[in-house]
């Protein structure tokens, strides 16, 4: 006898004990009779519910309590931060030359590297922007500005100027305290 039919044995008795409706087809039964053995259990199924998909979402769902911490529990380490921008900076432009379609494609990544190595440092409820502008060196001047909405005592920003022979980087990363 296979173990799953010793399993089925059980639990037929204790819902034949309870007078539960058998779901076993007469085929199956019939079947069972032939072999030589006469079984006095039936499987049954008491009670079977398709689950819809908002019980798969309430499942998910996880109330979380809240924390009333109003600000950071340590505050954004705004030279480590610096040195990482340096290190990342130099070692993707040391050697570079100024092509715009080069340089477009260095941004996205240079912002790419410099967001998960911030992340890397886990610091818990921050929001990360990462802005990354390149141009050509050339005897011109530049202004660069940004606006954001902020509280001075949790939410702050670092940046970095790289500058070779035809090109200048700067790259600047904000850092959003979520309260």
């Amino acid at each position: 006898m296979m173990m799953s039919d010793i399993a089925k044995d059980r639990a037929a008795r204790s819902w034949k004990k309870r007078g539960s409706v058998s779901s076993l087809s007469s085929h199956e039964f019939q079947r069972r009779e032939i072999h030589g053995r006469t079984k006095d259990s039936v499987s049954t199924v008491s009670y079977m519910d398709e689950p819809s998909q908002r019980d798969d979402v309430s499942r998910l769902t996880v109330q979380m309590e809240n924390t009333y911490q109003l600000g950071p529990p340590k505050h954004f380490p705004v030279v480590t931060v610096n040195h990482i921008l340096k290190d990342v900076l130099t070692n993707y432009l040391q050697e570079e030359e100024y092509e715009p379609e080069l340089c477009r494609q260095m941004t996205k990544t240079i912002a790419e590297v410099i967001k998960a190595q911030v992340k890397d440092l886990v610091i818990p409820r921050y929001k990360l922007i990462v802005i990354v502008h390149i141009g050509q060196l050339n005897s011109q001047s530049i202004l660069i500005g940004s606006r954001c909405l902020w509280d001075p005592k949790s939410d702050t920003f670092s940046s970095y100027v790289f500058r070779n022979s035809s090109l200048f980087a700067l790259a600047d990363v904000y850092a959003v305290y979520l309260e």
